[in-house]
């Protein structure tokens, strides 16, 4: 054990864990996590070097690559906060949902996925694994008889978003799973707009779960950055080995920028989600919209499931706006508060219009399919004060019409 760690209890709250989890501290003591900014590491002997290429201990590493350890820290601290038992850092969020669909798929695997997806997640199901001879179904991810249906005996993984992006469409995670692993088909979730704060999605079922690092881990728009939770057979047989030869490992200064934002993360979201909840339920009573979408209002058709399965209604809501698109964006150029990016769960609130920015390459059809209309915005919630947000919201939709 490094000079000054301890063993943690198991009963800590998240919140501690996710100050104090994984912590390797060099022979100085220090109290906040070094920065270990090296490639390659130095062995005693030769006879040294060629044991740890035949297997590593947990503070050995062969190449930054392969492992370093601020990276280490921050996968170490990621799974414990996720509940698995191991974690991969990635480069980032398409990284990791990337790397954990391709590191087990081989030609001719059957996958099912929800068809409400992240442009590029879409992508990565329609063109890359197909193109490789991996067959792909996507299916109404609400729908559990449609899950039932598309799941065959030879289904070597499903595939979704907890919360779909950017409609918001909350899925059953513990229905998918079930019948995912009747067939012993893997369950890879993508968890990023729930976050480890309000949702655990091990705990409900999943095998594995993705995060882009960019979004509220790091929170402040600073570094991209992904990672992969799961068993510790999955990251280290499969994940692994694809990712240090493709080369989608996190920097480790990325690492470490996320670990001291892991600090705050909890404190974070939670004031974000009690933001969103302020904002979604102000913007029902303002004119000018068709529909506001937030999982925390009564109205949203997965709000009960999404009361089981998660803490708050979330930090992002989706808006549509009277008059398609020349309304969205008279709306868009109006605010004086809120900046027009394709990022979210950053402290600053942040909206976009998906039809043109992310989900811009889908067809026209495609996107009425995933409910992606020419007036939807989405908006992620920062920390401004909920008031101010809801001023500059209802000023902007007063200029839209």
């Amino acid at each position: 054990m490094t000079k000054g760690q301890k063993t943690l209890p198991d009963t800590l709250h998240p919140r501690t864990r996710a100050i104090h989890a994984g912590t390797r501290r060099s022979q100085y003591g220090e109290v906040s996590e070094a920065i270990y900014l090296t490639q390659g590491f130095v062995y005693d002997s030769a006879e040294a070097a060629e044991a740890r290429f035949i297997e590593s201990g947990p503070d050995e590493f062969i190449y930054a690559r392969y492992g370093n350890p601020t990276v280490a820290m921050f996968e170490d601290r990621m799974a414990q906060l996720e509940g698995t038992e191991d974690a991969f850092a990635t480069a980032s969020g398409m990284a990791a949902v990337s790397g954990a669909l391709t590191s087990m798929l081989r030609a001719g695997d059957h996958v099912v996925s929800a068809k409400a997806l992240f442009g590029s997640c879409l992508y990565i199901l329609e063109e890359v694994l197909t193109r490789y001879g991996v067959e792909v179904s996507f299916v109404d991810g609400t729908d559990l008889a449609a899950w039932s249906a598309a799941i065959r005996p030879d289904t070597k993984a499903v595939f979704f978003e907890s919360m779909s992006n950017p409609t918001l469409e909350v899925i059953d995670i513990r229905g998918v799973s079930k019948l995912a692993h009747a067939v012993g088909a893997v369950v890879i979730v993508d968890n990023v707009f729930a976050t480890p704060v309000l949702q655990r999605s091990g705990d409900l079922g999943a095998d594995v779960i993705v995060y882009s690092a960019t979004k509220h881990i790091d929170g402040q728009g600073r570094c991209l950055g992904g990672v992969i939770c799961a068993s510790r057979d999955f990251i280290r047989k499969t994940v692994e080995p694809y990712m240090k030869h493709t080369g989608g490992s996190l920097s480790p200064f990325n690492a470490w920028v996320m670990l001291k934002a892991l600090e705050t993360m909890d404190l974070r979201v939670r004031a974000q989600a009690e933001g969103a909840q302020k904002v979604a339920e102000a913007l029902q009573s303002l004119p000018g919209l068709t529909q506001v979408i937030f999982p925390g209002l009564p109205d949203h058709p997965q709000h009960d499931l999404n009361a089981r399965q998660m803490q708050g209604g979330g930090t992002v809501l989706a808006l549509e706006v009277a008059g398609g698109k020349a309304a969205a964006f008279r709306m868009l150029n109006a605010l004086q508060i809120i900046l027009i990016s394709n990022n979210l769960g950053d402290a600053k609130s942040i909206i976009t219009h998906p039809a043109t920015t992310t989900h811009q390459r889908l067809s026209d059809p495609q996107r009425a399919a995933l409910g992606i209309s020419d007036g939807l915005l989405r908006l992620s919630v920062g920390l401004e004060d909920p008031a101010d947000l809801i001023a500059d919201l209802t000023q902007a939709l007063t200029a839209a019409r």
